[in-house]
């Protein structure tokens, strides 16, 4: 029985539609900068908010109503609730998906039987993905809800949570290739310290190096090439966590010896939360060579926390878009849906509206970001900022031929520096409004 029977396959009706179960700007075979909206975007689906969900907060008990929810923490349910899932993606049109293991089957009394639980729900994402078509974008472990994680999982004091972690990813890591996944996302939820009086930062570093070393071989040991993305967020639920935005996790990478097979999965609640734009965190780790994917949210810059909100904002989708445009893409990954329907919003339809929008939002600052880069009137104005860099001495300086005592013999020569120039920093935003 279906779980939405008044919804049909969403379409693309374009800007001038009404419909609210219509697609106003994605149509997926539009192509843009010679790629179709669906390879741009590559469009996923978070199995987490969307269908575990259920509206709580720290004030009050859930809102969402669910009806094909049986109540029970069931391996049945889990099953019933993937098949579920599925219909929802099918008619939303989302070719992609992503969980966490624990998201998509119930954790058992043991190990072995939490093992027992996801591969027998795994089953069922695997008819689910051959019947439909989609695929999953990635799969990942919760090492951070239960209590044995209190500490960290990687980076825990204790020895055998440590071990617990590395068995829980191994099987993970062979459910995620199983089921065709194309990466294996690492989100360091507790993996950080409250307080530096009890902790040996050294040490936990070292323990998260190596458990990334492992997991790297034993990808290499069962033949899963994907790619493994890191996710920074600097705080929440920890004081600090290790992969705190995207120069910390990149600069981790590097003394870890872990850049040939990492990139970033890079949100923006958390860029927020860091204290930079998305569009720094994008550009950062774009021309570190190091971008594999985005968690496509926004925050409410006045709650100043992880609210994981639908992002609905064209200026922010177009700097995405800009970016992601400017780096080759977002593949390996693609634009996930981590965000959830408001606590308000516990109608099942709610979940339509809020991708729908979503999708919309891209769609739409993906056009503009290519008309922006087509004019090249921004483009322009960088260059000529820039452009004492490209002849005399600016060009001398990149080539690596000059070095402090020429450049004091120039400057004493010169006597003082050329005349700097405006910024037209309120000229460059007027021109991006002009887009929108």
């Amino acid at each position: 029985m279906a779980a939405f029977p008044e919804v049909d396959k969403i379409r693309y009706e374009g800007p001038d539609s009404k419909n609210p179960l219509a697609f106003r700007w994605y149509d997926e075979d539009e192509v843009v900068e010679g790629k179709s909206m669906k390879d741009h975007l590559r469009f996923s689906v978070v199995y987490w908010h969307t269908f575990r969900g259920n509206g709580t907060d720290p004030f009050g008990a859930a809102t969402m109503i669910r009806p094909w929810e049986d109540g029970t923490d069931s391996v049945d349910n889990a099953i019933n609730r993937a098949r579920v899932a599925f219909e929802f993606m099918e008619k939303l049109g989302a070719p992609y998906y992503a969980f966490h293991d624990r998201d998509v089957a119930p954790e058992g009394a043991t190990l072995a039987e939490s093992n027992k639980n996801l591969d027998a729900v795994a089953a069922v994402l695997k008819e689910e993905q051959e019947r439909t078509g989609i695929k999953l974008l990635w799969g990942t472990a919760n090492m951070f809800s239960n209590p044995r994680f209190v500490h960290g999982a990687s980076t825990s004091c204790n020895a055998d949570v440590f071990a617990y972690a590395a068995a829980q990813v191994k099987k993970a890591l062979e459910v995620t290739k199983a089921l065709g996944g194309e990466n294996y996302v690492f989100w360091g939820g507790r993996e950080g310290y409250q307080n530096l009086f009890n902790t040996d930062m050294k040490r936990e570093f070292d323990h998260l190096g190596q458990f990334m070393h492992m997991a790297v071989d034993y990808a290499d040991e069962i033949g899963f090439d994907g790619t493994f993305l890191i996710e920074p967020k600097p705080k929440e639920p920890t004081k600090h966590q290790y992969d705190s935005d995207a120069a910390a996790c990149i600069n981790f990478l590097r003394a870890y010896e872990l850049t040939d097979r990492f990139k970033l999965n890079i949100e923006t609640n958390h860029a927020t939360l860091a204290g930079h734009t998305m569009m720094h965190e994008l550009d950062y780790a774009g021309h570190q060579g190091l971008l594999g994917s985005i968690d496509a949210n926004t925050g409410d810059l006045m709650l100043g926390w992880d609210t994981d909100q639908f992002p609905t904002n064209i200026y922010l989708t177009t700097e995405i878009m800009l970016m992601l445009l400017k780096h080759g893409g977002v593949a390996p990954g693609g634009t996930n849906f981590d965000a959830k329907v408001k606590r308000e919003s516990f109608e099942p339809i709610d979940l339509f509206y809020a991708h729908i929008g979503g999708m919309d939002a891209f769609a739409r600052g993906l056009k503009i970001a290519a008309a922006i880069r087509a004019d090249g009137e921004v483009e322009k104005l960088v260059k000529d900022r820039y452009a004492s860099w490209e002849s005399g001495i600016g060009a001398k300086i990149e080539s690596g031929s000059e070095n402090f005592k020429t450049l004091e013999a120039y400057m004493l020569e010169k006597g003082e520096v050329a005349p700097n120039q405006s910024g037209r920093q309120e000229l460059i935003e007027n021109l991006i409004n002009g887009y929108l």
